[in-house]
């Protein structure tokens, strides 16, 4: 299983970005994905996670109302729509898939076991 993050970059605070994860090796619609990110000098943490229904979605508080994310299981991505963004959310961001199919997602870093290479977001302001 591979997972390709891209969509990263420069953006002025307050401005938009999309970030996508390409999934292949194994069909996603069966998984719930995970978004993480590490800030320079801080550790993983985690960002929203979305059910492999896509009916359900979780963020971590910091990016509540600003952050979306979808999946779009006929092209085997998983979506990030950063909105509003912060110089915080200056990171390397992270897409993340578990072992196991229909698996409830939590925002616990361990238990997810596959791992995108991430994709830089810096946020000017």
């Amino acid at each position: 299983v591979q997972l390709q993050a891209s969509g990263g970059g420069l953006v002025q605070a307050g401005g938009s970005l999309r970030l996508s994860c390409a999934a292949s090796g194994r069909t996603i619609s069966a998984y719930a994905m995970g978004w993480f990110r590490q800030a320079p000098g801080k550790e993983r943490e985690f960002v929203a996670y979305i059910t492999w229904t896509g009916r359900s979605t979780v963020y971590a508080d910091p990016v509540k109302g600003r952050f979306t994310i979808s999946r779009d299981n006929a092209r085997n991505t998983v979506f990030l729509q950063l909105n509003n963004l912060k110089p915080e959310d200056t990171a390397v961001y992270y897409c993340a898939s578990p072992a196991e199919r229909f698996w409830t997602p939590t925002n616990l870093e361990y238990s997810y076991v596959y791992w995108g290479q991430g994709t830089l977001v810096t946020v000017s302001s």
